[in-house]
């Protein structure tokens, strides 16, 4: 009874801790630019939740602590929420919803186009998070499509390191973090094949 106490306890600190971004974001001066602000502030939470989510399997296994794995969905769900502001701030605050314009942006500027399509991945992934759509999908036809996670990820750097174009370095970082993570992934993967 009190593991369970303790577990639940846990995933609300985790889910209010989530949220505190959303809070800085409602009180907070926003400063001369607030869309730019809500923008690029919701844009590196993504990237952060999303890495946080990579990085549950590795800390798991390195750590020794199996019980991780509890909140690798949630952190994934937080990275599709703050992903869908970003997104949400996009259409409404700086293009008002103009299809048109929308439609010309993605066409003519890399960075939009690699943003919407990290996005768009992330759909497929928060829709089948539950463990109804495992049991539906398959155990393996679940994980295959849950890799696009790292595809989602990388297009998420690729449109950050085209939007800041002169200081990389915030770009570079997360493509290091995500590139050992998938690394990670890949190496014990293609040695268990080997052996």
């Amino acid at each position: 009874m009190r593991a369970w106490i303790s577990a639940k306890t846990t995933k609300v600190a985790v889910f209010l801790l989530a949220l505190v971004p959303l809070a800085w974001l409602a009180t907070h001066r926003l400063g001369p630019n607030p869309i730019e602000t809500i923008t690029h502030t919701t844009g590196d939470w993504t990237l952060r939740f999303l890495v946080l989510t990579l990085a549950v399997t590795p800390l798991r296994k390195l750590l020794g602590l199996p019980e991780l794995i509890r909140y690798r969905r949630m952190l994934g769900l937080f990275a599709f929420f703050y992903g869908t502001l970003h997104f949400m701030t996009y259409l409404w605050l700086d293009k008002f919803f103009d299809a048109a314009e929308i439609i010309k942006d993605v066409g003519k500027r890399p960075f939009i186009a690699a943003g919407f399509t990290g996005f768009v991945l992330l759909i497929p992934l928060a829709l089948t998070s539950t463990a109804a759509s495992i049991r539906r999908l398959g155990g393996q036809r679940w994980r295959r499509l849950h890799r696009l996670v790292y595809v989602s990820a990388l297009a998420g750097v690729a449109h950050y390191y085209w939007l800041v174009k002169s200081d990389i370095r915030g770009p570079l970082v997360y493509f290091a973090l995500i590139a050992a993570l998938l690394l990670w992934r890949i190496v014990p993967a293609s040695s268990r094949a080997a052996s």
